[in-house]
């Protein structure tokens, strides 16, 4: 129990240095709020208690649906995350500052913002916050941001992954670099079938990232439960989970988890019928020639008239049911320090 007492202290320590704001009234330094993260007071009281405290990310909102569309989803998700007992910490950047947990005010204002809101990876949080802009923080940042302040568990639907013919675009995510560097949980429903998921699973292995599929040996693709891939373990409990995350943290790894959750069984028809389309949307865009940055945009279109927009609603129900993206809150319930110490002795 004192281990855990220290952990916590040691977190709560960086978690107030990190947030110190040294303004001064009117000395009219333009640039002594730079570099500050604010986090909120739920959070604040949450990570200084132990307590479940679950980080998602924004680009959903920015960049993911249409106000008020994603304003209503990113509430429900929040929502969510509270009635199983965890503390929601939606990650953004807002006027240059980097905020750790929304209000309401805030989500609105993102969601209002829409597309003209930046899209933030690693690369652009130095710009972002210099310039005081505003954006969605995409799996990289999100995973930054929450592991500065000692948030163990990001829940998201997809990571990104090694692009189809990335072995001579060389278009990766960065969100699987990050992966192996920033030791924090993710999970996930897997990867999107758009990327190439062999490739995905070998660059994680390079990154030294810890993947496990959840209850399967075959690693789930999002809108599939499988993907043809071996998952390289399978772990079947929170209990067991939990035990990973702790070992990780222990041993000091300083890499990441990720943790990929099949979609449930009632969703599996309706996300049979979007991998049909998304495998007809791949074939025309490769007989079309659309490749790079203009693959993407291009997929998600077709995919969503392919289905008469099914691909849409059922991200969207996905989203705000949670139930397919883990027994994650599951597993966050076991992340408060004193069940973790409970768990492991």
């Amino acid at each position: 129990m004192a281990s855990n007492a220290l952990s916590r202290l040691a977190n709560l320590h960086r978690h107030f240095h990190i947030t110190k704001n040294s303004t001064k009234g009117g000395s009219g330094n333009e640039n002594q709020n730079v570099g500050t993260i604010k986090i909120s007071q739920d959070v604040t009281t949450a990570l200084a208690n132990g307590k479940a405290v679950v980080a998602l990310e924004s680009t959903i909102i920015s960049h993911g649906m249409p106000y008020p569309q994603n304003l209503e989803t990113a509430k429900e998700v929040e929502a969510i995350v509270r009635e199983k007992g965890a503390v929601p910490a939606t990650i953004a950047i807002l006027e240059g500052i980097p905020c750790i947990g929304l209000s309401g005010e805030e989500l609105e204002r993102l969601a209002k913002l829409g597309t003209s809101a930046r899209k933030i990876s690693r690369r652009d949080i130095a710009h972002v916050v210099a310039t005081r802009g505003s954006g969605g923080t995409t799996v990289s940042t999100t995973m930054i941001f929450a592991s500065m302040v000692g948030i163990s568990i990001f829940v998201t639907g997809g990571i990104g992954g090694v692009h189809k013919h990335g072995e001579s675009t060389m278009d990766i995510s960065s969100d699987l670099t990050e992966l192996g560097r920033t030791p924090i949980t993710v999970v996930s429903a897997g990867v999107k079938s758009i990327l190439d998921i062999p490739r995905t699973l070998e660059y994680l292995e390079t990154q030294g990232v810890s993947v496990v599929a959840y209850g399967t040996d075959d690693f789930p693709a999002f809108f599939s439960e499988k993907s043809g891939c071996k998952a390289p373990c399978q772990l079947d409990t929170p209990e067991e989970c939990a035990r990973l995350i702790e070992v990780n943290r222990k041993l000091d790894l300083k890499s990441g988890i990720l943790i990929a959750i099949p979609i449930p069984k009632e969703h599996s028809v309706s996300g049979n019928i979007i991998e049909s389309a998304i495998q007809t949307a791949l074939r025309e865009a490769s007989d079309k020639g659309i490749t790079g940055s203009a693959e993407t945009p291009y997929l998600l279109s077709r995919v969503n008239e392919l289905t008469g927009g099914a691909s849409l609603e059922s991200i969207q129900e996905w989203d705000q049911d949670l139930d397919w993206q883990m027994g994650a809150l599951h597993i966050v319930m076991f992340l408060s320090l004193d069940n973790l110490f409970y768990l492991l002795t």
